[in-house]
């Protein structure tokens, strides 16, 4: 059971009210996230600016949730890893996609330097080497993919950390426990 009241839609504010129509035109629902986020308009309207400035950047959706399941798995978040397993598929993710995602790996060598560059964020605590730095350039991507990233971990360590705090009640499929990597021969 969640440890923060999730605001119906009756029971919200003046200023809350609009933030949870937009997620319900945005979405079709409203996620016991975002109604649990709804006791501080602040807060949710601070995830709702980040998220839809970030779903106008450079990285395609898949990429997207595939560093949101990294992010979630590395953080223990199993209200996110539900519910951007269930995203992911919506975007065209595999199930073995979302599988080597919640890993820290990608079979597109692309994907993969991201993602494995977003957990070495979330592991260094952004004070990434030279030499991380350097391969995710030499993969091709610039500087704005760089913050791009950086500013999806953060709304990822937000979101996870808000979840994990608030045990928020699960409206996504639990998403499959996340069987040991098989060692290569």
């Amino acid at each position: 059971m969640s440890r923060l009241k999730q605001i119906t839609d009756e029971g919200a504010s003046d200023r809350t009210r609009p933030l949870l129509d937009a997620v319900q035109n945005r979405l079709g629902l409203i996620p016991n996230m975002t109604r649990a986020m709804a006791n501080s308009p602040a807060v949710l309207d601070g995830y709702l600016q980040l998220s839809g400035a970030l779903d106008g950047g450079t990285l395609p959706a898949k990429v997207r949730e595939q560093l949101s399941l990294a992010v979630a798995q590395a953080n223990g978040c199993d209200y996110c890893l539900a519910a951007h397993s269930a995203i992911g598929r919506t975007v065209g993710l595999t199930a073995e996609q979302v599988r080597d995602s919640r890993r820290g790996g990608a079979v597109d060598p692309r994907a993969d330097t991201l993602i494995r560059f977003a957990l070495e964020v979330l592991k260094t605590r952004g004070r990434v080497s030279d030499a991380t730095l350097a391969e995710v350039r030499s993969a091709g991507f610039d500087d704005g993919v760089v913050a791009e990233v950086v500013a999806h971990v953060a709304l990822g360590v937000f979101t996870n950390y808000f979840n994990n705090v608030a045990q928020t009640d699960p409206d996504f499929p639990k998403a499959p426990e996340l069987a040991p990597a098989r060692a290569r021969v």
